[in-house]
């Protein structure tokens, strides 16, 4: 028997009743909930991009997406790199523009790493959900394209896309079997339903599964995409914060926008006042609130301040004393609470900056890097730290 002999099974019609359209219901946000649900949300899920065109930085993958969607030719997508990036966000905005914010619940299928996805999900669940096919789907033409098209725009002339979205977030949590269950899946039904496979880190997925995706990594975002967003939050939630504190919030993400937003709501969180138990509930526009400083960021962060990196460094170079070296760093470890392990990601960020010798450098940011994998791997912290010193110390002396 061909393949063809083995014809699909079909799902339920779709109502008559719905209106495809692929922009979502004006006044309603993403999650679709009542207004006081959606003022409890947290602001990573409250901002989070809708249509394409809200998605921050990465502006080259998107256009290479959209050029996909506008022909009908989108491929097995995979979207690998560093959380907070905004992989999973663009994978739903894209699916809200093939199928309409109505249509998304019978035409998606989305997997995340808290659902078992073990070998039985994939050939039960998702080999069910990907051999079936809708009775009233069309292939997206030009009209629906640009119907769709910037993300959004009416919908009068959408339509359903001719295949079905399977979104497996985390996919590199995914045991080898039902990674190699899953690669025939995607051969077979291609014709009825595309994969897009969202990771972390991309060497952890099979090889075959590699070979039939095409692949988009998202880089950490760049540091104007996340302040235009932490700027639109700051003004639509009245959040006292000053120019220099906003500066260290944006830096202190490195790249990872969900942090920014879940450092920035903690903030504002702890700069409102507490109201006695029994008080009368004070209006939102009426709660007096403290400003946010730079110093109530590192603190939220618990990262070290730049003056005390800068103390250390300054000691470490300029004091030859080792005693007298350790004492400061266990000193300011104590009194500002800091970790060895962030100090030395401070410390190499430092050290980058100085003009010295190839030789040096090199020496520093070895042994700088020997440090960091053992405290990573668990070693004390007392004799990490006096092996802190030596390396620095060691690049003093080849200076000469």
């Amino acid at each position: 028997m061909s393949d063809l002999e083995d014809e699909m099974d079909v799902d339920v019609p779709v109502s008559k009743d719905i209106t495809f359209s692929a922009e979502p219901p004006k006044g309603k946000r993403a999650a679709d909930l009542p207004v006081e649900a959606e003022d409890s949300l947290p602001w990573v899920e409250k901002y989070r991009p809708v249509h394409l065109s809200d998605v921050s930085g990465h502006h080259d993958i998107l256009a290479t997406i959209s050029k996909f969607v506008d022909s009908n030719r989108l491929p097995h997508l995979l979207f690998y790199g560093p959380p907070g990036t905004g992989k999973t966000s663009t994978i739903l905005a894209l699916a809200r523009r093939i199928y309409g914010h109505e249509n998304m619940r019978q035409m998606v299928l989305e997997l995340n790493a808290s659902d078992d996805r073990s070998i039985d999900v994939v050939r039960e669940q998702i080999k069910t959900f990907a051999s079936t096919k809708q009775i009233f789907s069309f292939a997206q033409g030009p009209a629906a394209a640009g119907a769709g098209g910037g993300g959004g725009g009416g919908g009068s002339g959408s339509r359903l896309a001719g295949f079905k979205l399977i979104v497996l977030d985390e996919a590199d949590a995914m045991t080898n079997t039902a990674q190699m269950a899953l690669r025939r899946i995607m051969e077979k039904y291609t014709a009825n339903a595309r994969f897009c496979i969202i990771a972390n880190y991309a060497h952890k997925l099979s090889p075959a599964l590699l070979s039939r995706c095409t692949r988009f990594r998202f880089s950490p975002l760049k540091e104007p995409d996340i302040r235009a967003l932490v700027d639109k939050v700051i003004q639509e939630e009245n959040v006292r914060i000053l120019p220099d504190a906003a500066d260290a919030l944006v830096r202190l993400s490195r790249g990872d926008m969900r942090r920014a937003l879940n450092v920035l709501q903690a903030c504002h969180a702890s700069s409102t006042p507490l109201q006695p138990h029994d008080a009368p509930k004070v209006p939102e526009e009426d709660v007096v609130r403290e400003t946010i400083t730079t110093e109530t960021i590192y603190n939220c962060v618990a990262a070290p301040r730049p003056d005390a990196i800068r103390k250390i460094l300054d000691t470490l170079l300029r004091t030859s004393d080792v005693t007298s070296c350790l004492s400061t760093i266990n000193t300011l470890k104590v009194t500002q609470g800091l970790a060895l392990a962030d100090i030395v990601t401070a410390l190499s960020e430092e050290v980058v900056k100085l003009e010295v010798k190839p030789e040096v450098m090199i020496s520093w940011l070895d042994g700088l890097a020997t440090i960091e994998h053992r405290v990573a791997s668990g070693g004390g912290e007392a004799v990490q730290t006096g092996a802190l010193v030596g390396v620095i110390r060691n690049g003093v002396e080849l200076m000469g």
